[in-house]
């Protein structure tokens, strides 16, 4: 039983053991700047959530190759550049500006000019107000009205 309870509470405290990055940086300068990366990255496998902020195995990975490239004295724009060439423009919130990434940088404002226009085209093929009823046509409509509620 003793050593059924102690395999049990040494299989629940390894999950109590987590792994926590620690790298070295040469100034807290370098630091910064690591963190500013990772966090403008996207984690591939999360999609919407930052390397900084992710706990996937890709991101991992991803951060110690973004460590080592910065250690090696690359600059930001290299290493989003070899990133973007191994996972593409996803993994960056800021995507290049190029043929393919049009739509995305101009579509919401296409959507929005087209809902502009479409407003003032609305707008404008509105019907104009009905001209006013003369005193005879009042007369008829109130004595239809009369009628109906007679009936009634």
């Amino acid at each position: 039983m003793r050593l059924l309870l102690f395999f049990l509470s040494f299989c629940m405290s390894s999950a109590l053991y987590a792994a926590i990055d620690v790298y070295e940086f040469e100034s807290p300068a370098q630091e910064q700047r690591y963190r500013v990366l990772i966090e403008e990255l996207r984690c591939p496998k999360c999609q919407n959530q930052n390397l900084a902020g992710s706990d996937a195995g890709v991101a991992t990975d991803l951060k110690n190759r973004a460590y080592t490239l910065m250690q090696e004295g690359h600059s930001d724009d290299e290493i989003r550049a070899y990133l973007i060439e191994r996972y593409g423009d996803f993994i960056t919130y800021r995507p290049p500006l190029r043929a393919g990434t049009w739509l995305l940088w101009f579509g919401p404002f296409l959507l929005l000019a087209l809902t502009a226009f479409i407003l003032v085209w609305r707008v404008r093929r509105r019907p104009e107000t009905p001209a006013p009823i003369s005193d005879d046509e009042r007369r008829r409509l109130a004595r239809l009205l009369d009628d109906t509620a007679a009936q009634d």
